[in-house]
């Protein structure tokens, strides 16, 4: 799937794209206690799209790394789509 396919209603997102930007790790309050979180921005030739980053997976994404996520899900935040990815899902870091 392209970022540029990507709707409100999405799930089961499987894409490959690189990353562009990456936010400072913030704390947040969530249901299962205090969680490290950071965004980054995913571009490929259709669009762009932030990607929440939770715990150790902060670390291991650079700006540049190519990702390639499976099992990804959309959720809205300040009218704006955000592509998540669950504990099942997969994402796979590459420097190409």
């Amino acid at each position: 799937m392209k970022i540029g396919e990507i709707t409100r209603s999405s799930n089961n997102i499987a894409l490959q794209a690189r990353v562009v930007d990456k936010g400072e790790k913030r704390e947040v309050n969530t249901k299962y206690g205090r969680k490290s979180v950071a965004d980054c921005v995913l571009e490929d030739e259709s669009g762009q799209i932030t990607l929440s980053l939770w715990e150790e997976k902060i670390d291991q994404v650079r700006v540049g790394d190519v990702l390639t996520i499976e099992g990804g899900y959309v959720t809205e935040f300040r009218d704006k789509m955000q592509l998540n990815l669950p504990r099942s899902g997969k994402m796979e870091i590459s420097s190409q």
